[in-house]
């Protein structure tokens, strides 16, 4: 009787099928070169103004909430690098509930692919590279006021992973109510595309309440914020106990849990529409 298979050996299926999914849509994409590079680099100025606004505003301000404008653009640029890695990766989540009103959610049922891997991957946009690429120029242009070294280093590329993965519970997450309302998309942009946007800021800017918020409910302050004080040799201006800033990777734990929670219960939830 063959032996189960390890989760390890489970997981580096998933991520195979998922490639080979994406792998389908890239060539797809590619198949129209104009297109893709017109859409690529439109992303990039679309994405662009959202940092213009916020360079905008510094020419009536110093500071903002205590920070400066390359204070603001790394805390910019690390969300935006997160958020958008994983808006690649798992955007296409969001569409569960067209899935499930077309009934295509029923025939992904059927293949020997994990239905999370087959959303996931579904109409892959490679030109979101360009938004990426948008995201790595703020942050290489606010990099030179941290003064590296090799732990800062460390903690820039732990917190940069596990904002990928909170984003991608976020996605996933909230996505998956879907499965209960079959449209509600617009609220889990509420807190893909939003939080993205709150994390732009610096938390000084928000009332106690939201910041604790951002921290024990929904703990994207572990994306940017809390690994950008040390960066910047900052302490908490709330008060939060300094190890707050290496606790990236626990927040993503959490998440991971929380998010494969939900997806199960999402997923026993669902009903086929028969269509």
């Amino acid at each position: 009787m063959p032996r189960p298979a390890s989760w390890w050996s489970r997981v580096a299926d998933a991520v195979r099928a998922y490639w080979l999914i994406a792998a389908l849509w890239i060539r797809a994409s590619m198949a129209y070169p104009l297109s893709f590079w017109t859409m690529t680099v439109g992303g990039v100025l679309i994405t662009f103004l959202d940092f213009v606004a916020i360079w905008l505003m510094f020419s009536h301000l110093d500071t903002y909430g205590g920070f400066t404008l390359r204070e603001i653009a790394l805390l910019y640029g690390v969300t935006s690098l997160a958020f958008r890695v994983a808006d690649m990766l798992v955007g296409s989540v969001e569409k569960i509930g067209q899935k499930v009103r077309s009934g295509d959610l029923d025939a992904m049922m059927t293949k020997p692919v994990p239905v999370l891997v087959q959303l996931c991957a579904d109409r892959f946009e490679l030109r979101r590279l360009g938004q990426i690429a948008q995201g790595l120029a703020v942050f290489a242009w606010a990099a030179p006021i941290v003064e590296w070294n090799p732990q800062r280093l460390l903690v820039l590329v732990v917190a940069l992973v596990s904002g990928v993965v909170i984003y991608f519970c976020v996605f996933v997450t909230f996505s998956t109510i879907q499965f209960w309302t079959t449209d509600a998309s617009e609220f889990a942009n509420a807190f893909t595309y939003g939080g993205n946007t709150i994390m732009q800021y610096p938390m000084t800017i928000f009332p106690r309440e939201v910041v604790r918020s951002l921290t024990y409910l929904l703990p994207l302050a572990f994306v940017n914020w809390y690994p950008c004080l040390f960066l910047l040799g900052l302490t908490d201006p709330y008060g939060a106990s300094d190890w707050f800033r290496f606790a990236s990777p626990l927040a993503a734990l959490a998440m991971v849990g929380l998010t494969t929670l939900v997806w199960r219960q999402g997923l026993r939830r669902y009903r086929s529409t028969g269509s």
